[in-house]
């Protein structure tokens, strides 16, 4: 048997070393990690547990009536603007003398169910006492006066009604600042039997126009 030449043997060596070496390195190299799932944006956590959402129902916008009028038509308007801004027909007629007064939709049995109150000349005014209509904020006849607590909470002026022993007038102003004022009125058990929208101080005419 042949010997490697002397100068060869240290070459061979580190060669052999060498392979070894990589071949351990590639035995003992650890696996690459997995990348790591990127991290919530702190800025889009709650602070705490946030519990089901238990607020009322947002109140319905789809009302005409407004603390500033109904519809088209504007407190302060003359009868026969409110006519022209109504669209349609109109039942009654103004007193001689410029006093109270009520105009109504054809469909409206009397004034207590949807009335215009006119006096001075000007539209001050809305009645209602049907289910059809929802005053802004969302109150409505049959209603509790819980709820319409709860729907005008901070803005309700509450007194016993003038007539009606335990039954309540609730007034409530305009959350915007403006003059006019809505009051609802319920019945001794606490339900709400009409409501009226307009400008003082006919809106606080518990009689309407008698």
């Amino acid at each position: 048997m042949k010997s490697l030449p002397s100068s060869s043997v240290p070459t061979f060596a580190c060669a052999v070393l060498l392979a070894f070496g990589l071949s351990a390195c590639q035995r003992e190299a650890p696996p690459a990690a997995e990348p790591a799932p990127p991290a919530a944006n702190a800025a889009d956590q709650p602070a705490e547990d946030v519990p089901p959402a238990t607020a009322p129902a947002p109140a319905p916008t789809d009302t005409l009536a407004r603390f500033d009028g109904y519809g088209d038509l504007r407190f302060g308007m003359s009868a026969e603007q409110a006519r022209q801004a109504w669209g349609g027909e109109l039942k009654g007629e103004a007193t001689p003398d410029g006093g109270c007064y009520y105009l109504q939709p054809q469909w409206a049995k009397n004034a207590a169910e949807f009335g215009l109150m006119f006096e001075n000349g000007q539209f001050v005014r809305v009645d209602v006492g049907n289910d059809k209509e929802t005053a802004p904020g969302g109150g409505r006849r049959g209603m509790s006066a819980e709820q319409i607590r709860g729907l005008y909470a901070g803005r309700i002026e509450e007194q016993p009604h003038k007539y009606v022993e335990g039954a309540k007038t609730l007034r409530v102003s305009d959350g915007a600042g403006g003059k006019g004022a809505l009051v609802f009125e319920t019945d001794a058990a606490g339900q709400v039997t009409a409501w009226r929208i307009g400008l003082p101080p006919q809106v606080d005419y518990v009689e309407g126009c008698s």
